[in-house]
């Protein structure tokens, strides 16, 4: 379980590398709950590749997303709560979030994401 769990922020990072929405998006199920780091609400795979795709094309064009696993906690078969810390090179910026994977006839994919930019330390 949690290789295929790994495989999806992998598969992620090489959509945002190579400036791919669709890239991007396929680790997400068709129905996905995706809340972006301004508190935009994202209903379903289309419309976060679509605004991933316009990311790409404007700011975030030749960046790189770096994601790490921090929490992989089982909350019953086939559903999984992740907390993943990511950073974009070179933006510079760090996001946290908190994702929830489901496996639907063998295949894993995120369900629901929640991402955030954390308040600073002070």
């Amino acid at each position: 379980m949690s290789e295929q769990i790994y495989a999806l922020w992998r598969r992620m990072e090489q959509g945002w590398a190579q400036g791919d929405g669709e890239m991007f998006a396929s680790v997400f199920a068709q129905d996905v709950d995706f809340v972006t780091v301004r508190g935009e609400e994202l209903f379903g795979r289309r419309a976060v590749a679509l605004g991933h795709g316009q990311l790409f094309a404007g700011p975030y064009r030749d960046t790189k997303l770096t994601a790490e696993i921090s929490l992989i906690k089982p909350l019953s078969d086939g559903i999984s709560l992740v907390h993943v810390t990511s950073s974009i090179a070179p933006a510079g910026i760090t996001t946290h979030a908190q994702a929830v994977v489901v496996q639907r006839e063998d295949v894993w994919e995120i369900a629901a994401f929640h991402n955030m930019i954390p308040k600073e330390k002070s």
